[in-house]
């Protein structure tokens, strides 16, 4: 279905697929080299924090999704809408009702962190269409490269069968990753934007990745608080850290599965 949209060209360095892989660069290398990163690659996960991921992701792309969809018409998003392809929102839903039952949305939780980036997706959707091509770019075409990966890690962490509550790593409407990955950026590279509205795509991509990075060092510490606490020590710490940041123990527990997700996505994201 992606072949009948376009026809792939080779990128440039001048193609804005290529500049935001220059602009991302430095964020990538740190954000590989978190300790969460590391401890997803190494199937260190459980099914709370999985579920607990999903969670987190459907607010995520509920509302990049709902943003694109009403913007499609949009000169800079239409080049980059795939829909059929790519939409992750229906697959979520199956992965949560998997794990949750039929009532899993009134269940959702979502910390500080990811309503932060919601809430920054919903305002340029509103009010900047051309910087959702960075998100849209960096989400979909990361999943898209590490789902594979990442759904044969989860299925044997948690011991999960088939495509139960691992739909969200499936594209079934591409029959390619490395050539729709080509299509997707050739459309994106064909995208009109003054150098101003190219720097400003630019500098939102590298600016979602220091949402995530800044997610990943706040969860590091609390875990690290968390495992003292575990062990009967550092107590006093944690009291004080949760009255910081979270206001109940329940959203601490969420706190630790949103850096698991987090690390889930940007191992894709690394990928494309």
């Amino acid at each position: 279905m992606e072949s009948m949209k376009s026809k792939p060209r080779e990128a440039t360095g001048s193609d804005l697929s290529e500049q935001i892989k220059a602009a991302t660069k430095d964020s990538h290398v740190r954000a590989e080299n978190t300790q969460l990163m590391l401890n997803y690659q190494k199937g260190q996960i459980t099914q709370t924090q999985y579920k607990l991921l999903l969670c987190s992701l459907y607010e995520i792309y509920r509302a990049l999704e709902a943003e694109l969809d009403r913007n499609a018409d949009h000169p800079a998003v239409q080049p980059i809408y795939f829909p059929q392809e790519l939409a992750r929102l229906e697959t979520l839903e199956l992965d949560l009702e998997h794990f949750f039952g039929p009532h899993w949305r009134k269940r959702i939780t979502v910390p500080a962190a990811t309503h932060k980036y919601t809430q920054r997706l919903r305002e340029i959707g509103k009010n900047s269409p051309n910087l959702l091509v960075a998100h849209a770019y960096t989400r979909y075409l990361g999943d898209l490269s590490g789902g594979q990966v990442l759904g044969k890690i989860t299925q044997k962490s948690l011991g999960l069968s088939g495509n139960k509550g691992v739909f969200f790593f499936s594209f079934p409407g591409v029959t390619s990753a490395n050539r729709f990955k080509q299509l997707y950026r050739s459309r994106m590279n064909s995208i009109e934007l003054t150098e101003q509205q190219r720097r400003e795509v630019l500098d939102e991509a590298t600016r979602a990745f220091e949402f995530n990075i800044e997610v990943f060092d706040d969860l590091q510490k609390m875990l690290s608080i968390t495992e003292e606490a575990s062990s009967g020590k550092g107590n006093d710490v944690t009291s004080k850290t949760q009255s910081k940041t979270f206001s109940s123990s329940p959203a601490l527990q969420f706190a630790l599965g949103v850096g698991i997700t987090l690390a889930t996505v940007g191992m894709g994201v690394y990928a494309f």
